[in-house]
């Protein structure tokens, strides 16, 4: 463990969570079940929702009933969910992290962790959400961490098992937050590959959004599992061109959490391509749903990491078509396989 890892306590006395939205307030309860002397004290822009998860222990319009720990509070200051916390998670829309973090990063207490549950590239940059922790809060990369896997929210509020990784470049840090995460029904693994975790996390909802529409056309299981297979592939291709190691894809980080949000209901992204399969523009999608799909906000984003390193990401380029209203939705499914012959395993265009 690195000199920082040395000064932290054996379990974070204080836990913020900034962002109350369902994978958030989710997140919070693990915490809260896996240490129950730590305070996990949650941020929420609508204060009628903090008065809720304090009085009540519930957050009603995104985990319905769901039981909260009676260690977990919440408020709408953010410097007083901030103030003593050992460890900050960000669970906030990927594309308002940075416009959000200057004003959190005078409050932020000076040795604590700052963990991301977001699964998005920033619009504009390409940038990972670690990559926007670092230039916005000037963390070294031992303070940053990542939380990616099969994390479906509400299966996790009803204490489902689950396995997660945790992934940060020192592993000391990696294993911290582990330990400070790990209940009864919730198993981390840890990781160094911050990018390979974060780059599966991220494409597996432009891939969701494929299945999804091809579910929406009432296209078979053959069709959904050729297109999560080749997603994978192409998911691959980007992550190691960007440094990151195939293993991962092979694991919860990857394929696992491209499993989960490609085959369950309670996937935004897969709700959201079902939805465009149906027939409904985009705009009738964003009114239907309540919450962010974050693959239409990243599809753009990550074909242009991939054209801007050469990476081929055929479906991943449908969907932007599809996003964009140049390919319809009853063409989809036969470009997705419409691709020159070659061996599967060739990660040539």
């Amino acid at each position: 463990m690195t000199a920082v890892g040395a000064r932290r306590p054996a379990q974070p006395a204080k836990i913020a969570v900034l962002g109350s939205g369902s994978w958030g307030t989710t997140f919070a309860k693990v915490l809260a079940d896996a240490s129950p002397d730590t305070a996990v004290m949650l941020w929420s822009r609508r204060p009628e929702v903090a008065a809720e998860i304090t009085a009540d222990h519930r957050n009603s319009p995104y985990l319905g009933d769901t039981r909260l720990p009676g260690n977990v509070t919440a408020s709408a200051d953010v410097t007083e969910a901030l103030a003593g916390s050992d460890l900050v998670v960000l669970a906030v829309p990927a594309q308002t992290l940075r416009a959000q973090l200057p004003a959190w990063r005078p409050f932020l207490p000076a040795d604590a962790v700052v963990v991301s549950l977001m699964k998005g590239l920033e619009v504009g940059t390409d940038a990972r959400m670690s990559e926007v922790i670092a230039e916005e809060l000037a963390l070294p990369a031992d303070r940053i961490a990542v939380v990616s896997g099969p994390n479906l929210a509400m299966e996790i509020a009803r204490e489902e098992p689950t396995a997660s990784v945790v992934a940060c470049p020192d592993h000391g840090t990696a294993t911290w937050i582990a330990a400070a995460c790990t209940s009864s029904y919730f198993r981390p693994y840890t990781s160094t590959d911050v990018i390979g975790v974060e780059i599966g996390g991220i494409v597996k909802n432009v891939i969701a959004l494929a299945v999804g529409i091809c579910e929406g056309r009432r296209m078979g299981d053959n069709t959904k599992a050729s297109v999560i297979t080749r997603g994978l592939a192409e998911t691959t291709r980007l992550a190691v061109a960007l440094g990151g190691k195939p293993e991962t894809m092979a694991g919860l980080a990857g394929m696992g959490d491209l499993i989960a949000t490609c085959s369950s209901a309670l996937s935004r992204n897969h709700t959201a391509g079902h939805l465009l399969g149906q027939g409904l523009t985009l705009d009738q999608v964003t009114v239907r749903m309540n919450q962010t799909a974050e693959g239409i906000k990243s599809a753009q984003a990550v074909l242009d990491s991939a054209m801007k390193l050469g990476v081929d990401m055929p479906i991943t380029e449908s969907v932007v078509a599809v996003l964009q209203g140049r390919l319809s939705v009853n063409d989809l499914g036969p470009r997705l396989l419409a691709r020159n012959l070659k061996p599967e395993g060739d990660s040539a265009p």
